[in-house]
């Protein structure tokens, strides 16, 4: 218990290291370049100070929670008990198969924590309301959740299998590329804003730790090369969701349309 306290103080100096160039920027920049008085300044500090709290509160929780249960989850689904391998028997490296639960698992954590992404929420209220409904907010949460489940669900596959990242990447971008030239201009800018959100602060620690522990334990992965990357497809394939989204509802709306017309003319 003391220690976790010590601990924790600790990591609230390194938080107010890390925050006090913000606030000398934005208080400086107030006071010395616009030359105006900090409106509600009370309001302000207490809110810095919640910021500040907060924060140590979340990374010492990141140590302490999603770091190891990623980690611990990536152990089991590889345990060689679990996959049914028989290493007394000098088994060799397990098939990507063998694998399938990792795939499972990667892909339902994906969707979870990007659903759960504070970021992603804020985005698609602000889409909502700019676009004035057009935009829904749970269809925009939802396309991009479905984006990180595949490109997690696809990069566990990259490290089980051990093929080059940049293969995925590029080929990823050439698809990106393409859907972009026939995608509704008004849903493009978001759409690859979407692909950013994403990358925040639940869905990075579980899926980073899931990167690492996954190839500490599959036999011949070494964690420096193939334990990072994840990220990129959490970035990359919401891009695709989001654009394939507004292509079957512009398709869709197309085909309500073409519905009416012709029941008019009937």
């Amino acid at each position: 218990m003391i220690a976790g306290l010590l601990h924790f103080f600790d990591m609230l100096i390194a938080t107010i290291r890390d925050v006090l160039p913000i606030v000398v920027i934005i208080f400086g920049f107030q006071l010395f370049v616009l030359r105006r008085r900090i409106p509600n300044l009370p309001q302000l500090l207490v809110g810095f100070l919640f910021v500040i709290v907060g924060l140590a509160l979340f990374l010492q929780g990141l140590e302490q929670a999603l770091f190891p249960i990623g980690k611990l989850m990536a152990e089991q689904l590889t345990n060689p008990v679990f996959l049914g391998i028989d290493t007394a028997a000098g088994s060799q490296t397990p098939e990507w198969h063998y694998y399938i639960w990792v795939y499972l698992f990667a892909a339902a954590i994906g969707f979870a924590t990007t659903i759960a992404e504070p970021s992603l929420i804020a985005v698609a209220i602000m889409a909502n309301q700019v676009s004035g409904g057009t935009v829904g907010i749970r269809g925009l949460r939802v396309a991009v959740a479905i984006g990180v489940s595949v490109g997690i669900a696809l990069g566990t596959y990259r490290i089980v299998s051990g093929t080059p990242l940049h293969y995925y990447i590029i080929a990823g971008y050439v698809v990106v590329i393409l859907q972009t030239m026939v995608t509704p201009k008004s849903i493009v800018a978001l759409a690859y804003d979407s692909g950013g959100v994403t990358t925040s602060t639940v869905t990075v620690p579980l899926v980073a730790a899931l990167g690492l522990g996954l190839a500490s334990n599959v036999p011949g992965r070494n964690p420096l090369l193939d334990g990072f990357g994840l990220i990129a497809f959490a970035s990359l394939f919401p891009i695709m969701s989001v654009m394939a989204y507004a292509q079957l509802s512009e398709w869709y709306g197309r085909r309500i349309s073409r519905q009416l017309s012709d029941s008019r003319e009937e």
